[in-house]
């Protein structure tokens, strides 16, 4: 069954034409969104990757900063897009830290019928990345949400390899699929911060509010839309800022818990994670809270404020 799925809701070379995209569009609208904290060198080449699709495939281009203490808002805002303050968006709810967090805001402070998102410290971004993952929702009927896949060099300081990156994915999320929602085994990048959906889907589950909201989202869609209501496509190649081992350490955490959480696996123990680092030759303890926590579903949220 999974090989079948793959066969069929997978695209290895998108080849939509814009003119095929706007006819297949019609009057449905797109928001296409950047979560972004403190990525002022590279958000605005994201943001110009995009911005000559406004006004036509795309109708709204949003940067959702998360408290930036550099000059994102400004980079952004120069290249072309709208920059909302997380601050500024569901002023109820205290703010909390993480990508997630961010996400789920950007519901609040967008209105299109199909939402694209796109990580912030892309480097090198593809303008033919939101073509290709509005392909599937626009042309193929059915289809809840788009994952995109690639090849992820590794950056290590000044030397780039071909391959590498992803490590979070191979080390965890993989082996984690396979063991607990097997039906999802054959996507390529259930990680991946670029991907596309209906607002249908996005305010009706809720949004873990750090690194796990991906995998969050993903098992929720299969859970309510079933398989066939997911696809995925192939973007070429993504660059962008890879992060320590430590760094993935944390990250690896919280995406672990929110996919026990979403597979009805209890968890025993504190929201923390113990690492050891060197200090003066000697090996210490450095013990981090990691919080996993979900907003409620948007659609519940927006109900409250009418």
């Amino acid at each position: 069954m999974n090989e079948q799925w793959f066969a069929r809701r997978t695209w290895q070379s998108p080849a939509w034409t814009p003119e095929e995209l706007s006819r297949a569009k019609g009057r449905r609208t797109v928001s296409v969104v950047l979560p972004a904290l403190n990525e002022e060198a590279t958000v605005g080449d994201v943001v110009a990757s995009v911005r000559p699709l406004l006004g036509s495939l795309v109708d709204e281009l949003v940067v959702i900063d998360s408290g930036s203490t550099d000059g994102t808002a400004a980079a952004a805002a120069q290249a072309g897009a709208r920059v909302v303050d997380r601050e500024d968006v569901l002023q109820d709810w205290k703010p909390l830290p993480g990508k997630g967090e961010v996400l789920w805001r950007s519901l609040a402070a967008t209105s299109g019928e199909l939402v694209v998102f796109l990580d912030s410290d892309l480097v090198e971004p593809d303008p033919e990345f939101v073509p290709s993952l509005l392909g599937p929702l626009l042309c193929a009927p059915g289809v809840e949400l788009v994952k995109g896949f690639y090849r992820r060099p590794l950056r290590l300081e000044t030397d780039e390899f071909g391959t590498g990156g992803g490590r979070v994915t191979e080390l965890l999320a993989r082996p984690l699929l396979a063991a607990l929602r097997p039906s999802l085994s054959w996507l390529v990048q259930p990680l991946g911060g670029e991907y596309a959906a209906t607002r249908r889907l996005l305010e009706s589950v809720p949004f873990a509010t750090g690194y796990g909201v991906e995998i969050g989202l993903l098992l929720d869609a299969e859970a309510r839309y079933g398989l066939d209501a997911l696809a995925q496509v192939n973007l070429g190649v993504r660059k962008h800022r890879n992060r320590s081992l430590q760094q993935l350490g944390v990250m690896a955490r919280q995406i672990l818990s929110t996919a026990l959480d979403r597979c009805g696996v209890a968890e025993p123990g504190a929201e923390e994670l113990t690492q050891f680092v060197q200090v003066a030759g000697q090996w210490v303890a450095d013990v981090k809270q990691v919080p996993v926590l979900d907003r409620p579903p948007m659609r519940e949220v927006l109900a409250t404020h009418t």
